[in-house]
């Protein structure tokens, strides 16, 4: 199988590493910058504990250079996807898959949803660029539990998980997503069959939605914002009405705030992954995770006010700091 990963940062640099040490499939890499000069001059390299996985990369910053693909995993950040999608259409075969491998909700979490009407979420997908340019048919999507860095340009740091969720954006099973899991399990990955992604979607969203915000916004690792009893009230309000919008859009939610937050207080004094941007000056992927939710609310006829509340001064606190877009 021919599999091209587009963003090799942190997780795709993390998957393109399995795939490529575990010699299955001909891996390649759409990359720029330094990180493309350190995949020609090093090739795809991954720490593992004291551990560093290597194996060669063929990396170009022209789509057209790597070809058609069978599998293409895109994993950038969510304000960097409507140029990406613009740019990879040399990859795109006939039976070409694509697999997002990105935080919050995609730009395709919409279709074929009643509720929505068909119209694209302009939070995620701004014009229907996005959907225009990658067809819903080629669409795989994936859920990923895994916590990774990158150490320095081209050199992914593994920190815990494995656990990547994959499935049909319809619902169901498929030979090509049994195809993908098969690919993955064999490079080491827990892999997954979801019977319906886009509640596996939903549900992390939904344990993460509060989290990374506040946690940016206030610099507090997740133990002191779940020990913080009025911070941890207003986390369990927003997940309330997330989870209304959820049972709307046929992803209900099963448990209650308190369960998750029961289950993300075993992790400790973690730094979430919207955190760790704003430490490094990078751009906070705010849209597909709080963004997105306040518009679905808004269309929905769902109230939302702790939702848009924790939106409004995410975006205030991105902006000030140059972070988010005016």
């Amino acid at each position: 199988m021919r599999v091209c990963i587009v963003g090799a940062g942190a997780i795709g640099g993390f998957i393109g590493a399995r795939l490529a040490s575990a010699g299955r499939s001909e891996v390649s890499a759409l990359a720029r910058g330094a990180t493309l000069a350190a995949l020609r001059s090093h090739g795809w390299r991954l720490r593992q504990g004291d551990k560093v996985i290597q194996a060669s990369a063929h990396a170009s910053d022209h789509a057209a250079e790597l070809g058609a693909q069978d599998l293409v995993v895109i994993a950038v950040k969510g304000q960097s996807l409507p140029q990406v999608a613009q740019s990879i259409a040399p990859l795109l075969g006939p039976d070409t898959a694509v697999m997002p491998a990105m935080n919050g909700v995609p730009w395709w979490f919409g279709a074929g949803v009643p509720e929505l009407q068909g119209a694209p979420l302009e939070s995620v997908d701004p014009g229907g660029t996005i959907g225009a340019a990658i067809a819903f048919e080629r669409v795989v999507g994936c859920v990923v539990h895994v916590s990774a860095s990158v150490a320095e340009p081209g050199l992914v740091q593994h920190r815990i998980g494995q656990g990547l969720i994959v499935g049909e954006p319809r619902a169901g099973s498929s030979d090509r997503v049994e195809r993908i899991a098969g690919l993955l399990e064999h490079a080491g990955f827990d892999a997954t069959r979801s019977p319906d992604i886009r509640r596996d979607i939903w549900y992390k969203l939904w344990g993460n939605m509060t989290m990374n915000p506040v946690s940016a916004i206030t610099g507090a690792t997740g133990d002191r914002i779940l020990s913080d009893p009025l911070v941890r009230a207003f986390n369990s309000a927003a997940m309330r009405e997330a989870a209304a919008i959820g049972a709307r859009l046929g992803c209900p939610i099963e448990q209650s705030p308190e369960d998750r937050h029961a289950t993300t207080a075993k992790l400790g004094a973690f730094k979430t992954s919207m955190l760790q941007d704003v430490d490094a000056g990078r751009p906070i992927e705010l849209d597909a995770i709080v963004g997105v939710v306040h518009e679905l609310g808004q269309r929905l006829g769902v109230p939302t006010p702790n939702i848009d509340a924790l939106f409004g001064l995410a975006r205030l606190f991105g902006r000030t700091r140059g972070l988010y877009p005016q």
